[in-house]
């Protein structure tokens, strides 16, 4: 077989076995060193066991692992996680989700939306999707569902709002494009600030809505003796202004240009763990548990993207972007057929792979073809940002689906997840096609603050 034939063979065996189960980071890894260790001999004679070594894929994988520690981008990641996780521990959450109820309380749905809020403060500050779904599983189901909400209405709320956290600043996700397509990671969070809102809030209305249309969905909660307003309203204070605060600072340091990611990332897990001393929840036990889980967590990520970076660059050595860098150019698109075209397949491949994957192996693959349509490189990654918020929310790989199921066991069946955010998998699709038809919802903010994006 020709190289690209043997690329393409790479890639279609590599989704058969994340489709058998095989874990990604290792399976990435091990292809990549397979097929590498064939694009790199080219049939040169093994005549003694070191010459079983004396392959270039063993250099590129070194390499490889090397950049990943040394890339100063990506020293935000462990930093972030540290700081949901003790956010996660400092009996926050619940105490910010139960406040928010009490102050939306006469609205339509208002378990919902006091969810899907949380969702949307927390996974800010945690960035881990698996970690806020899990989380709200056990807090806010276990309320909607006391209150007789429809259960696969509760599921999507969740499932939707644990999402949140890869778009809105400041997000891990944004991190890792800004190290793969080499762009201003202070650009990045100012472009996705006003998308990320407004699918929030997009979320918000379509819960209203349909609770106004449907009322059977989410039935109001008796209450007999609710907290008097005062009472209401200290609680949100004290819940919901201090996380905000920490959140707006690390975010506004960011893009006040007073920071790094990184240097910003280090003050909000300092923030987060003045927190939890001062909601008194600070205790040795919990603040080993944060340190294990970030670094089993950030381990994780290095591993994933070591294997990304290998198996994206063999894919590459074949000549596999190249094969569809020429199918994509060869087709004599306009720059709108070309980003539909573009977004399409990103869809398509959020069905068996996660997020960083697809950012990793194939978002590479159009970022060359951007300054031959003339597509701004921001506004580009801001509809990849949305496009991967399906990746959660798409059957039958629906990760956000299968997280909320392993929490909830058998009071839900998954097809009821499956049901419940379909409806909001159809609003990632309507605010992407708002965003083109409107880019200033992406570009005026970083071009207020950054001046107009030159190439």
């Amino acid at each position: 077989m020709t190289n690209p034939e043997v690329a393409l063979l790479m890639l279609a065996l590599f989704i058969v076995l994340v489709l058998l189960g095989f874990p990604i980071a290792f399976t990435l890894l091990a292809m990549g060193v397979a097929f590498g260790y064939y694009a790199y001999h080219q049939g040169g004679s093994i005549e003694s066991f070191s010459d079983i070594f004396n392959n270039n894929i063993f250099y590129l994988l070194n390499q490889n692992t090397y950049s990943v520690m040394e890339n100063p981008i990506l020293v935000a990641i462990p930093l972030f996680l540290f700081m949901g996780y003790v956010v996660e521990r400092a009996n926050i959450v619940d105490k910010l989700f139960f406040s928010l109820y009490m102050a939306a309380r006469n609205l339509p749905g208002s378990l919902a939306i006091a969810a899907l809020v949380t969702c949307a403060v927390f996974s800010t500050a945690s960035g881990i999707v698996g970690a806020v779904v899990t989380l709200m599983g056990l807090l806010a189901f276990p309320a909607m569902a006391k209150a007789d909400y429809n259960k696969s209405f509760a599921a999507g709320v969740i499932c939707a709002g644990g999402t949140l956290g890869i778009l809105i600043p400041p997000s891990i996700m944004l991190i890792v494009y800004a190290a793969i397509a080499d762009l201003s990671p202070l650009r990045l969070y100012a472009a996705a600030l006003f998308p990320g809102m407004l699918l929030a809030g997009l979320y918000i209305v379509y819960v209203i809505f349909r609770v106004w249309l449907t009322p059977s969905l989410a039935p109001k909660p008796t209450m007999e003796n609710p907290p008097p307003p005062r009472e209401i309203y200290w609680d949100l204070l004290v819940s919901f202004v201090p996380l905000t605060v920490l959140i707006a600072l690390v975010l506004g340091s960011i893009l006040g240009g007073l920071a790094t990611p990184a240097e910003a990332a280090a003050m909000g897990a300092l923030g987060g763990m003045v927190l939890a001393v001062l909601y008194r929840s600070m205790t040795w036990t919990k603040l080993k548990e944060s340190v294990f889980l970030t670094a089993k967590a950030t381990a994780m990520v290095c591993w994933l993207f070591v294997g990304s970076w290998t198996f994206a660059s063999v894919f590459s050595y074949l000549g596999g972007h190249d094969i569809i860098a020429h199918w994509v150019g060869g087709m004599d698109l306009e720059p709108w057929e070309f980003l539909i075209l573009a977004q399409i397949i990103i869809f398509l491949l959020g069905w068996p792979l996660e997020w960083s994957e697809i950012l990793i192996i194939f978002v590479p693959i159009f970022l060359p073809l951007l300054e031959v349509f003339g597509v701004n490189p921001y506004f580009f990654a801001m509809l990849v940002a949305l496009n991967l918020q399906t990746s959660f929310l798409t059957p039958p790989m629906a990760m956000s689906a299968y997280y909320l199921k392993g929490v909830l066991k058998k009071q839900i069946e998954l097809m009821e997840i499956f049901r419940g955010i379909m409806p909001y998998l159809g609003i990632v699709i309507f605010t992407m096609v708002l965003m083109y038809q409107f880019p200033g919802i992406a570009l005026w903010f970083p071009d207020y603050l950054f001046g107009p994006y030159i190439p």
